[in-house]
């Protein structure tokens, strides 16, 4: 597989060549953690790659919904890429500014709506700077943008399937989440929420598949780390986190490795943890 795949991730200097294209369209997707003490909206009105959107993840999720950010309706979601200017025949490459982290939650969204001609820009807002490339401050110019959206449920698994398949072990289960939080051994950053960890999941931190750049490593450097976890990739593979931001990830690189065969559990653990009648396991079993 080449480095630059306009389906699942580019390069800086794929986007600097391409930035001008007009079916082009640049989303800043930064999100941080509730106890980061970041404004992602208050950065990116203050610098941007120019002509990128702001994708609120926040914003564009089911407010019906208790939990964090869950995949919003089809109807909000055609509704807010419209007024981004989003639509159809449009190539989009989404970027945060952490590198490589929320990006790929947005990049997961565009696909689960049947929205395949999306790519992560590789190292994101931090890369791009580094290399001296230009940023801007400015709004862009946006017009409604015509948007059909088929949504590929095969995608996304509930509460429900993903407590089916750790009894069953039909699919592996892999949680992208510190390993101290898989472990169980520290408290979860929401509070009311259990240690631990869904019974007979695999633990694939998130950063490990990442360079110290913040770029994503190469298929070979992913398929090892997986099987190091002790992840069985002839299993169809359940991906969960805190909140299924970072499981996106786990899903970006595993569908660079060839791997299509994944669902992201929307609710993670700030579902599961929350009830009490639903299993936890602690430590690395």
């Amino acid at each position: 597989m080449s480095q630059d795949d306009p389906k699942t991730l580019v390069s800086t200097a794929w986007l600097a060549d391409h930035i001008k294209d007009p079916d082009l369209r640049i989303l800043d997707a930064t999100w941080f953690m509730p106890d980061a003490g970041r404004d992602a909206r208050a950065e990116y009105d203050a610098a941007h790659i120019p002509g990128a959107r702001f994708f609120d993840i926040d914003e564009v999720s089911d407010h019906r919904s208790e939990l964090p950010h869950m995949a919003p309706s089809v109807e909000k979601f055609l509704s807010r890429m419209r007024k981004m200017g989003v639509g159809d025949g449009h190539q989009v490459v989404v970027y945060d500014s952490l590198g490589l982290f929320s990006a790929a939650r947005v990049w997961w969204l565009f696909r689960l709506m049947g929205k395949m001609d999306i790519a992560v820009l590789d190292g994101g807002f931090p890369k791009w700077q580094a290399e001296g490339r230009p940023v801007e401050d400015l709004p862009p110019v946006v017009r409604d943008r015509h948007m059909t959206v088929r949504r590929q449920n095969q995608l996304v698994k509930d509460v429900t399937q993903v407590a089916a398949a750790s009894k069953l072990g039909d699919y592996v289960i892999i949680d992208a989440r510190a390993p101290e939080r898989f472990r169980g051994e520290v408290d979860e950053p929401r509070p009311g929420l259990r240690s631990g960890h869904i019974p007979n999941s695999r633990n694939v931190f998130f950063k490990d598949l990442l360079n110290p750049d913040g770029t994503m490593k190469d298929p070979d450097t992913l398929r090892a780390v997986f099987e190091a976890a002790g992840v069985d990739l002839s299993k169809p593979a359940i991906l969960s986190c805190g909140s299924g931001v970072t499981a996106s990830v786990l899903a970006l690189a595993l569908e660079r490795m060839g791997k299509s065969d994944h669902a992201v559990y929307d609710g993670s653990w700030s579902e599961w943890g929350t009830f009490h009648d639903l299993p936890i396991a602690t430590g690395d079993a």
